[in-house]
């Protein structure tokens, strides 16, 4: 007969713990924010060939950007703030997960460059062909819209679905019931983006959007839960077995299985 493992001991997360969910709830109801407000200030420029030769509303375009920017480090900063626990669980998939981060911000900053030059070709409009100037905007739009359905688009679902609700369902740290939200979401999100690649759905169609709606649902809870709850009693909170928890090696919490 082979001895079955020994159960792994739940343990309570300590203050300092519950201090790094709460900051990382608050950093994910900050990305709601600030993309959708980005979003929404954003409105005119996504239309170059009105806001070119119109009056403009650079303010505005540019208070997007600052959003924008206020999503990167909201978003990077997820991903940072949560890699100590996560990597106890594991380290490969918790580093994959700050990587995967970087290199959607690495997207959304080069939307906001784009938007940022329709502004400027938009002060040459005076003095140069508003007709040349409007099909240049039209491609910086184009590039900004792709690196929205590559970056939070397509990424995200890779990484805060698929990577980071697995961590999350295997640690127990948050219901299993919300982490399946991650696990379902993720592979819609990045498999809508393929197929917005491939012109199979249309981007922003109903199809794309109806797909979003549980890893929407997941950041949303997850940082809502992390804010009012916390993090539950798991076995990676247990400070005493941190050293060397790094290789995925820990069982799953005996309440998840």
């Amino acid at each position: 007969m082979t001895a079955q493992s020994p159960a792994v001991a739940l343990a309570r997360p300590t203050d300092a713990q519950q201090r790094i969910a709460l900051i990382v709830g608050v950093l994910f109801l900050i990305t709601f924010v600030a993309s959708i407000a980005a979003v929404i200030l954003y409105a005119p420029v996504l239309h170059p060939a009105k806001y070119i030769v119109g009056a403009g509303a650079d303010t505005r375009v540019r208070l997007g950007a600052v959003c924008e920017l206020i999503l990167i480090i909201a978003n990077i900063g997820t991903a940072v703030v949560l890699f100590p626990i996560l990597k106890r669980q594991n380290e490969g998939l918790a580093l994959g997960w700050v990587g995967e981060r970087l290199v959607e911000c690495t997207f959304i900053a080069v939307g906001i460059v784009s938007l940022l030059a329709v502004v400027t070709l938009r002060h040459k409009a005076a003095g140069a062909d508003a007709g040349s100037l409007v099909t240049v905007g039209k491609a910086l739009v184009a590039v900004r819209n792709w690196t929205f359905v590559l970056g939070p688009g397509f990424m995200d679902g890779v990484g805060t679905g698929l990577i980071l609700g697995y961590l999350m369902y295997r640690s127990g740290l948050v219901p299993r019931g919300m982490a399946m939200l991650g696990l379902v979401g993720g592979p819609l999100v990045f498999v809508s983006g393929i197929a917005v690649v491939f012109a199979v759905i249309g981007r922003g169609s109903a199809a794309q959007a109806i797909a979003t709606i549980p890893e929407f649902l997941w950041e949303l809870l997850l940082g809502i839960y992390l804010i009012v709850k916390g993090f539950k009693p798991s076995p990676i909170l247990d400070e005493t077995h941190h050293a060397g928890a790094g290789d995925g090696s820990l069982n799953p919490p005996v309440a998840a299985r």
